[in-house]
């Protein structure tokens, strides 16, 4: 396993327009599609995604290059109640890609930074397992509500 990223795709069947108005909202792979803020991201913007069940996370839009490139950093593996500042040692970068083929889109993220976050290798290698999972399960849900919504 590497132990600086995880990478993960899937074919998604509905259009590379569909499918970026999902993963263009800030922090989707966290909150809750009911607390999800509308709007697409913009580079720079800060947000503070909530779970019910796992917590806060402080969000920041990277980059942005619609309709196919968006790169967020997001605290998820080290993070302190209250703390909100990102940078390169307690936040992992979340690149996703998006391909059109045919009707249906191919989405990609790569999440990286696990190397260098200040932490333990315990921690670092916790927080590669509990998001690679993370990963299967945000993509299965986002599948599924891209397609349904584009039936």
């Amino acid at each position: 396993m590497n132990q600086d990223r995880i990478e993960r795709e899937t074919l998604i069947e509905a259009s590379l327009e569909r499918v970026w108005s999902l993963v263009a909202v800030p922090g989707f792979w966290v909150s809750e599609e009911s607390m999800m803020a509308e709007g697409e991201a913009k580079e720079g913007e800060t947000m503070v995604a909530t779970n019910p069940d796992y917590g806060a996370f402080p969000v920041r839009v990277e980059k942005v290059q619609p309709p196919t490139y968006l790169a967020y950093r997001w605290a998820s593996t080290i993070r302190e109640e209250g703390q909100h500042e990102l940078r390169e040692d307690n936040s992992t970068l979340v690149e996703f890609t998006l391909t059109a083929e045919g009707d249906k889109t191919r989405l990609r993220v790569v999440e990286s930074g696990f190397a260098t976050l200040a932490a333990s290798d315990e921690v670092r290698a916790q927080g590669i397992k509990d998001n690679t999972s993370g990963w299967s399960e945000v993509f299965a849900a986002l599948k599924r509500r891209a397609e349904q919504s584009s039936v």
